[in-house]
């Protein structure tokens, strides 16, 4: 449990902009957020690409896997806002050197595709970052082959259900935590998603989660400034 809990943007701002899009990262950034969340899927040519879904229907005006387009074949679709699918390397470049943490959730639950590890782990190594990344999956395979490409980096495992024996599955994995849907009560380091409503946020804040993963980032950082600032004020009487 951490005394500070960090707001992070589930795939930017979505409320706002389209997810997982430049423009949205951009205008997090400049509203000084604490943390982004994003989602890493590689293309044909082995290109690490920031997009939620396994396919491009749902984000842009194209159709099909991304595993089945080249980067230059992705780049002719869009986003809602006219912007193309960003690559790892420019949101990385984008996020270079500011005060923000990174959850990169590596998306290899669906396809498992060849390499990602190493990929995204070698990209990231070439940017210069204010924080270490903190790496996500909800496949453990996943997260084990990371490891063994680097064991000194922070990964987690998401999970949308109830895990038994949270502390044991992290030292057995070598996990640096859990990112979950519920809330679970534990003395563990704990993530928790999707959370846009005030009176859940304000239940995680008390309860001291590392981290709180929503959707309208400045709609919950100043739920918890409120609260950092209630609790600062009670702790001098």
């Amino acid at each position: 449990m951490t005394q500070h809990t960090l707001i992070f943007g589930h795939r930017g701002y979505p409320v706002k902009f389209p997810e997982n899009s430049l423009a949205g990262f951009h205008y997090a950034v400049a509203h000084q957020i604490d943390g982004l969340e994003f989602d890493v899927h590689l293309t044909k040519d082995q290109i690490p690409v920031v997009i939620h879904d396994e396919t491009i229907d749902r984000t842009t005006d194209g159709s099909g896997f991304i595993k089945d387009f080249t980067l230059n074949q992705l780049r002719s679709f869009h986003l809602g806002n006219g912007e193309p699918v960003p690559t790892l390397a420019e949101v990385l470049t984008l996020l270079a050197g500011q005060d923000v943490a990174l959850n990169i959730e590596l998306k290899t639950n669906k396809f498992h595709y060849q390499g990602i590890e190493k990929i995204v782990l070698d990209q990231v190594k070439q940017t210069t970052l204010v924080h270490p990344v903190i790496y996500s999956s909800f496949d453990l395979q996943t997260l084990r082959n990371c490891r063994q490409i680097d064991p000194e980096q922070n990964y987690n495992f998401l999970s949308s259900h109830r895990i038994f024996h949270p502390e044991q599955k992290i030292k057995e994995e070598g996990l640096s935590g859990l990112h979950l849907k519920h809330y679970q009560s534990a003395g563990f380091l704990q993530r928790v998603w999707t959370i846009n409503d005030p009176r859940t946020a304000r239940l995680l804040l008390k309860h001291g989660v590392a981290g709180i993963i929503t959707d309208d980032f400045v709609k919950i950082t100043r739920i918890r400034n409120e609260f950092d600032h209630k609790k600062a004020a009670a702790s001098v009487f």
